[in-house]
């Protein structure tokens, strides 16, 4: 493909994130001939993806290789992983994303261990309007050589939520006591068989949250049951009723996540796992036994349970820090661009009903910036890689001024009941 209306030669692109979605910009803007940088905080590719390496996707590979990086892999000896097995983390990471970041189109892009602190306008903060878009974009990135300002033509965040893990506390604050009690604390997807799995066998252990990572570690530490008998799990939602996460099951068209609904729901009624509904946390305070007592308080009942550990699955929220001198326009509620809150609100959205959406969508009144991928969700969840792909072509499209492709998208996503909808109790 060439490009139609390339922009300024003088300023690259911009691209946080060399994550699956990150890498996916760049090898979009390779394709069509656009400078390009790409910031990567990690020392790897796919840095984040590595802290959860041990956890597998519930989409197949099939669902999880964007078309303009597998058009770049397949001009080496990489060879495709099988579409129909499903990935781990670690996986994803070792079979698709180092080769992707190591051929010779995108490894010159891609600098490590560079945080972006700072987002601007060249010589403009958020409070000037006139001209802002006649001057360079500005990003300032903080690397082990000092801190440096690059120019950019464009941003795309494409930097995720991970390590933005939403509070415990049920009304989106950190419950009393939450500061004082990382010591108890394990994440939301621990390494229940490797590097965790002291801090869980013979222990009790509980698992906040009612979305796909606190299934994982809930049937993981169910696994870990069989073999250290004397294991002890508690599952607390805030709402009256688990059946939106059991999902559609043999229904889903992606079977490993229908098949995660299917088991925890079994380990549920076997009794393996104790279910805690209208478990609302308010306060966490440590004992002098060496446990951590989590008290619930709604206005229906109080609740409290002693604990060894605990695994806040409660969600993540985007880190818009990094974005606060450019002008955005966000969803109050979700945290999302505007225009694509309301097709992905969990109050109502059903997970396979995305509408297509490129970057008419995901525009702000800062011209040329977007945020793509995980953190283009805000607070939502069930975002699947097919989504931020098609996202990061239609806007690698628009700023290449190739409007009818940016307009053309295309997005087919599986069916299934695995996710929130209007009137599923949740």
């Amino acid at each position: 493909m060439t490009a139609t209306h390339s922009p300024s030669t003088e300023l690259p692109v911009v691209v946080i994130g060399a994550g699956p979605i990150g890498l996916a910009t760049a090898a979009n803007l390779v394709t069509r001939g656009i400078a390009a940088i790409v910031l990567e905080q990690g020392n790897h590719a796919g840095a984040a993806i590595s802290d959860w390496g041990h956890v597998a996707f519930f989409s197949p590979w099939n669902f999880s290789i964007d078309p303009a990086s597998r058009e770049i892999l397949e001009r080496t000896d990489w060879v495709s992983p099988d579409p129909e097995r499903l990935p781990t983390g670690a996986e994803i990471v070792k079979d698709y994303l180092l080769p992707l970041s190591e051929t010779a189109e995108l490894a010159p892009l891609i600098r490590y261990n560079s945080r972006v602190i700072g987002t601007s306008r060249q010589g403009l903060d958020s409070s000037r309007t006139i001209g802002r878009e006649h001057r360079p974009l500005l990003v300032r990135v903080e690397s082990p050589t000092g801190i440096d300002d690059i120019l950019a033509s464009a941003i795309i965040d494409a930097s995720g939520t991970w390590g933005q893990s939403n509070p415990i506390g049920a009304s989106g604050l950190p419950a009393q006591g939450e500061t004082d009690s990382s010591a108890w604390l394990v994440g939301a997807l621990p390494d229940v068989f490797g590097r965790d799995r002291a801090r869980f066998a013979g222990k009790h252990t509980l698992v906040v949250g009612k979305g796909h990572s606190a299934a994982n570690t809930i049937l993981a530490l169910a696994e870990l049951k069989e073999s250290e008998p004397t294991t002890k799990i508690t599952w607390a939602i805030r709402g009256s009723s688990a059946s939106s996460l059991y999902g559609g099951g043999s229904a889903d068209e992606l079977p490993g996540r229908g098949a995660l609904g299917t088991r925890l729901k079994a380990a549920v009624d076997a009794g393996t796992v104790t279910l805690r509904a209208d478990f609302s946390i308010t306060s966490l305070t440590p004992q002098a036994n060496g446990q951590l007592l989590v008290t619930s308080s709604n206005p229906d009942r109080d609740q409290s349970i002693s604990v060894d550990a605990l695994a806040a699955a409660t969600g993540f929220r985007p880190d818009l820090s990094i974005l606060r001198e450019l002008h955005l326009s966000l969803d109050p509620v979700l945290e999302a661009p505007v225009a694509l809150a309301p097709m992905i609100d969990p109050n109502v959205h059903s997970c396979g009903t995305v509408s297509p959406h490129g970057a008419s969508v995901l525009e702000h009144p800062e011209k040329n910036v977007y945020i793509a991928g995980m953190k283009s969700y805000g607070r939502a969840p069930t975002f699947l890689l097919v989504t931020g792909y098609e996202q990061v072509r239609s806007v690698v499209a628009a700023i290449d001024g190739d409007t009818a492709s940016a307009e053309r998208v295309n997005l087919l996503l599986p069916e299934t009941g695995a996710c929130c909808g209007s009137s599923s109790g949740c």
